[in-house]
């Protein structure tokens, strides 16, 4: 089965002209929860305490919207944009993100062909694209969170159509 995004895959103009208008807060507060139930478990608390309120930014470059967000204490929460300047902006196409998720490529790659951009805290950026390459996979395993299960195989389908090679 081919990825949904392939590597070359850009949003339409149109499509990121509409996702840049809707809301801030559902979209960051969706992204924090899927951070929270797929990465925070295998945070190491070394990590935890480096990320305690740190602002961070994950930015959609063609879909135009960003995802602002912080560790506080325990979880990953939303944040406004308004309030406080990212420490860390981490800013690519969509297709990247898919691509650095199933690992069908890395980050360095990516940042080298100036597909992967990061600004801010260059020894908070070091921090997490290590802990990102350190994860046990597969992090985004609808199996290991504790979902309803039409929602679980619901997750299941999508993270096939996503990850498979």
């Amino acid at each position: 089965m081919s990825p949904l995004l392939p590597d070359s895959f850009v949003l339409p103009a149109p499509v990121g002209a509409v996702l840049r208008h809707l809301p801030h807060w559902p979209g960051a507060a969706l992204f924090c929860a899927a951070l929270n139930a797929a990465l925070t478990p295998q945070l190491p608390d070394d990590v935890r305490e480096a990320l305690q309120g740190r602002p961070l930014r994950l930015e959609v470059k063609d879909a135009g919207i960003a995802f602002d967000f912080s560790w506080q204490g325990t979880r990953f929460v939303p944040a406004s944009p308004r309030h406080t300047a990212p420490a860390l902006t981490i800013r690519a196409h969509a297709s990247d993100y898919v691509a650095l998720a199933r690992r069908t490529q890395d980050p360095d790659t990516l940042f080298f062909h100036r597909r992967l951009a990061m600004e801010g805290d260059t020894e908070l950026g070091l921090m997490v694209k290590n802990t990102l390459d350190a994860l046990e996979l597969p992090v985004f395993d609808p199996a290991r969170l504790p979902l309803p299960a039409p929602l679980g195989a619901a997750l299941q389908r999508l993270r096939s159509r996503l990850f498979s090679h």
